[in-house]
C-alpha cells in the first residue's frame, strides 16, 4: 500500500525518528503505526534517536590479526558507561568490527556492508551497531578504525586488560626472520608504545602541529625568565631538542629493560635473527 506524508508525519511526531526510517517502518508494517513503532525498537532507531545527544565517554579497543599475522584490523566503539563497556555483548560487537576492519579496511566503515558470519551478516555496520543500541539501551558510537599491514614482516598488537587502550605494529624484516620469531618482538614493542607517550617513531616524523604547540608553550615559559631573546631561542631550541627525543620511538627506552632504547633493541635482536628489523608503523587508540 502506499505511504502518506501524513502517515509518516505522525510516527516521527510520536517516535521523533526520521523521516526516512519512518517511511521504512510504515511500509514494512503496511501502515500500522503500532506496528511500526515496535519496528523500529527492534531496529533500535528509535532507542538511537532518544540517545543522540548523549555523550559516549566509554567504550572499548578491539584488535583483530590475520592467521599469518601480516596484516591486522583495530577499531574503537563508544558507549554511555563503563558497565556497558565491561559486558560481553559490547566487548563482542567491538571485536566484531575489528574482523570487519580486517576483512574490508578502514574506509567508510558504518557504510560498510557486514562481512558473513559478523552479526546477522546482513545489512551495514551502521544498521549492526542500530540494532545493539535497541540491546544495550545506550547510545553507541563507532569512533574510529584503522588497518596496519606489514608484507615484509609481521603486525604487533597488544590491548590492555581493560580493552581502553590498544596498539598495533608494523615490523618489517630485511632478512631471513621467520614470522613466528618475529612475533614476539613486535608485541613486546606494541605494549611499549601502550604504556608510554609516543607520537612518532623518529624524531623528524613528529607531526608539525605537534612541535608547533610544544615550541610556543617553551616560548612562553622562557618570557617568564627575563632573559635576552638570543638566550630564550636557545632555551626553546633545547627543550624542544629534549621533547623529541621522549617522544620518538626509537629513543625511548625499552619498558622491559631501560638500558635500552627501542632502537638498540632493534638492532641487537635483528643481528641476533639475521635480519635488520625496523618500525613501519604504528597505531594508537585510547579511551
Amino acid at each position: 500500500m502506499a505511504i502518506t506524508a501524513s502517515q509518516v508525519a505522525e510516527l516521527r511526531a510520536s517516535t521523533g525518528v526520521g523521516l526516512m526510517d519512518c517511511k521504512k517502518a510504515l511500509e514494512a508494517t503496511a501502515g500500522d503505526l503500532t506496528a511500526a513503532k515496535d519496528w523500529l525498537r527492534k531496529k533500535g532507531i528509535a532507542v538511537a534517536q532518544k540517545r543522540s545527544d548523549r555523550e559516549t565517554k566509554e567504550g572499548a579497543v578491539a584488535i583483530a590479526v590475520a592467521p599469518d599475522k601480516r596484516s591486522a584490523g583495530m577499531a574503537r566503539l563508544a558507549c554511555e558507561t563503563d558497565f556497558v563497556a565491561r559486558t560481553g555483548e559490547f566487548l563482542e560487537l567491538a571485536r566484531q568490527l575489528a574482523l570487519q576492519v580486517l576483512a574490508k579496511g578502514a574506509e567508510g566503515v558504518p557504510e560498510q556492508t557486514l562481512v558473513p558470519g559478523i552479526g546477522t551478516g546482513k545489512g551495514t555496520v551502521g544498521e549492526a551497531i542500530l540494532q545493539a543500541i535497541g540491546t544495550t539501551g545506550e547510545k553507541l558510537q563507532f569512533m574510529e578504525a584503522v588497518k596496519v599491514e606489514a608484507p615484509a614482516g609481521v603486525v604487533g598488537s597488544y590491548v590492555h586488560s581493560n580493552a581502553k587502550i590498544g596498539v598495533l605494529v608494523a615490523l618489517k624484516a630485511d632478512g631471513a626472520a621467520a614470522a613466528e620469531r618475529l612475533e614476539p618482538l613486535a608485541r613486546d614493542l606494541a605494549m611499549h608504545i601502550a604504556a608510554t607517550q609516543v607520537s612518532a617513531i623518529r624524531p623528524e616524523d613528529v607531526p608539525e602541529d605537534v612541535l608547533r604547540k610544544e615550541k610556543d608553550i617553551y616560548a612562553a615559559q622562557a618570557k617568564e625568565s627575563g632573559k635576552p631573546a638570543a638566550i630564550i631561542e636557545k632555551m626553546v631550541q633545547g627543550r624542544l631538542g629534549k621533547f623529541l627525543k621522549e617522544v620518538s620511538l626509537l629513543n625511548q627506552p625499552f619498558v622491559k629493560n631501560p638500558e635500552l632504547t627501542v632502537a638498540k633493541l632493534l638492532e641487537e635482536r635483528g643481528a641476533e635473527l639475521g635480519a635488520k628489523l625496523s618500525v613501519e608503523r604504528f597505531a594508537k587508540f585510547t579511551f
